[in-house]
């Protein structure tokens, strides 16, 4: 790589972002991310009426950073497993180090706060509420060998993070209106839910002769057709929640079809797969999941928010 170890820590900390933290990507998927979380929470109040953009943009910063947090606390949560099997992470090769890391999360933290209680302090208390989640998951709930014995429930138990972000979000909406959330939030959370779990699975399917020793897959926890299968039906039970989402906040005349058609696209590289297992199809997989992650957030709030403006 261009970028060494003994590079400057800008072009270093650039370097680490491409590989473990992509700005521009996961920046995109976030923003649509918070766009959609405010705008179901305005369509279940049957409004069209869009927050004050500041308070937008100040919302996309706290959760990109929240993600970025996110990032870094499992960098120090797999230290060892990744210096015992994936040394070509950035971490263990030595690009930067869980200092460097240490360090950029803290300034995170302190600057969250400073725009929180300088900006927007009534949202404080919601980010306190993902802040005290973060951190149970950073010390794995106080019970780690329990957890890395117990994969799936370290999985669904990690994955809340999601909806508690999504709360925050939509928090924009209803926390700053000065009123209660809607009940028809829990449907968009559901949705949130299983798209991580989309992106989990995506993110992690090998054919067999890319397996790693050490290395968690869900090919190699499930079997290789039957994690595709796995991924397959996250995909599928989220279309199913989307919908319902759509018809409780009315946003259904278009929702069915597009969904339908949005499923079938994302999901053709799995059964593709199912078919003749391939690793040439484990990258369109993944970057499907990621596709079909955005896409469903475009659709859902998102969109009859902007088509109520045009």
């Amino acid at each position: 790589m261009s970028v060494s170890n003994n590079s400057s820590l800008i072009k270093r900390l650039w370097q680490y972002q491409k590989e473990r933290f992509p700005v521009f990507g996961h920046g995109i998927m976030i923003m649509a991310f918070t766009f959609s979380a405010v705008s179901y929470s305005i369509s279940c109040r049957n409004s069209d009426k869009f927050i004050n953009w500041t308070d937008y943009a100040i919302g996309v910063f706290i959760t990109v950073t929240l993600f970025l947090l996110v990032r870094i606390f499992d960098e120090f949560k797999d230290h060892k497993d990744d210096m015992l099997h994936r040394k070509y992470l950035p971490v263990p090769r030595g690009l930067v180090s869980l200092k460097e890391l240490g360090r950029i999360g803290w300034i995170v933290v302190i600057t969250q706060i400073a725009v929180l209680l300088a900006l927007q302090p009534a949202m404080f208390l919601l980010y306190a509420a993902v802040m005290a989640y973060l951190l149970l998951m950073r010390v794995e709930f106080f019970r780690p060998k329990w957890m890395r014995e117990h994969h799936m429930i370290y999985i669904f138990s990690h994955m809340l993070i999601i909806p508690l972000i999504d709360l925050y979000a939509s928090g924009l909406d209803w926390r700053l209106g000065g009123i209660g959330p809607h009940v028809g939030l829990l449907w968009f959370f559901a949705v949130s839910y299983s798209n991580g779990l989309v992106l989990e699975f995506g993110r992690k399917l090998r054919t067999p002769e890319k397996e790693e020793e050490g290395v968690m897959s869900y090919t190699k926890y499930f079997g290789t057709k039957s994690g595709v299968i796995v991924w397959l039906t996250s995909m599928l039970a989220t279309m199913i929640l989307a919908i319902l989402a759509a018809n409780y906040a009315d946003d259904d005349r278009l929702a069915v079809p597009i969904f339908i058609i949005t499923f079938m696209l994302c999901s053709m590289s799995g059964w593709i797969f199912l078919v003749r297992p391939s690793s040439k199809l484990i990258k369109p997989m993944e970057y499907s999941a990621v596709a079909w992650t955005i896409l469903m957030y475009a659709f859902l709030g998102a969109l009859p928010m902007i088509n109520s403006w045009i």
